[in-house]
């Protein structure tokens, strides 16, 4: 269970969430104007299978949109987290979904 909110550490370029006062896992990101490219995701050793990975996504997604971002998903992770759950796919510009396999449309 994690003990923290999902947090946006801009000096380190990186959303962050906490698992036992400890940091769990991290997403970096590089930011362009107003795109955010995701580029890695990583559960912290100690912190697996415990679905941080996936609250700390969605957290960074939510975060992304409330700021009026668009994404790029080169991050594996973040990639097949937008695949799976249609919702976000509206984040990552139309005419770059093919080059991160994703459908130009989620119907």
């Amino acid at each position: 269970m994690t003990d923290g909110p999902v947090r946006d550490n801009p000096d380190l370029n990186r959303y962050e969430i906490t698992d036992g006062g400890e940091l769990g896992a991290f997403t970096e990101y590089r930011l362009h104007d107003t795109v955010a490219d995701f580029v890695h995701t990583e559960t912290v050793s100690g912190h697996e299978g415990r679905g941080l990975g996936s609250t700390l996504v969605r957290g960074a997604l939510d975060d992304a949109r409330r700021r009026g971002w668009q994404v790029r998903p080169f991050c594996a992770f973040v990639r097949g987290f937008i695949a799976k759950d249609p919702a976000y796919l509206d984040l990552v510009p139309v005419e770059e979904r093919a080059r991160f396999d994703l459908p130009e449309d989620p119907r």
